[in-house]
């Protein structure tokens, strides 16, 4: 490949770890705090929102990206905001793919701690801020899991991106839609490379957390 297309692939990765990165952040701010409730507590409906989250958890992205554009659409509710065909929107259709997750597994984690841990931390006499950060330390093996699954779902996305971002060069392509562009242009080459990009970015990424999950477990 050319210096000038090793630049577009620079390009083109950024953009996707900038994307899948506030996503993921805003995922991890929204989703844990949801994930430590419904674990830790018990009240009417609780049992349909955790229905909720585990079939999200398996929800197809395409029908994300589906209704993620309806909302964004120029008639849709948010229209008005003209966020289509953006980053933001983008990000938009990436956390709602990653948020079930999140929750999902961080509820699981909770749910594995001792019936009497929450005792055990009141008596103890902490302050919130403090047993929160108790109940993380004793979690952060499954929470690390829950990382490392939505990062891995979000990076890997193609369908939704691509209906709420449209590709568009400079702007909104990422590394999944521009190896299903260059495959259809038939430019194999580029394909592969910004596959290989991929695919390394992933191997590194997943497997540092990887390396620090089993280094706490040890």
């Amino acid at each position: 490949m050319s210096e000038a297309s090793w630049g577009t692939v620079l390009e083109i990765a950024l953009r996707t770890l900038a994307v899948s990165g506030v996503a993921l952040c805003l995922a991890l701010a929204i989703g844990l705090p949801i994930g430590f409730v419904l674990g830790r507590h018990r009240f009417p409906g609780r049992g349909l929102l955790v229905a909720l989250a585990n079939s999200g958890m398996g929800l197809p992205p395409v029908v994300v990206g589906l209704m993620v554009a309806l909302l964004l659409w120029r008639s849709g509710p948010l229209g008005s905001l003209r966020l289509m065909y953006t980053p933001e929107a983008m990000v938009l259709a990436q956390l709602v793919i990653a948020l079930p997750l999140i929750v999902g597994i961080s509820l699981a984690a909770v749910g594995q701690l001792p019936e009497d841990f929450h005792l055990q931390v009141r008596a103890l006499g902490l302050r919130r801020g403090r047993a929160a950060w108790v109940l993380v330390r004793e979690i952060r093996l499954g929470l690390l899991a829950a990382v490392i699954v939505a990062l891995g779902g979000i990076l890997s996305e193609v369908g939704a991106v691509m209906m709420v971002g449209g590709n568009l060069e400079g702007d909104t392509r990422v590394l999944t839609t521009g190896v299903l562009m260059y495959v259809q242009m038939g430019r194999y080459e580029d394909a592969l490379a910004l596959a290989a990009v991929l695919l390394g970015l992933t191997f590194v990424l997943a497997g540092t957390l990887t390396a620090i999950q089993q280094a706490r477990r040890a």
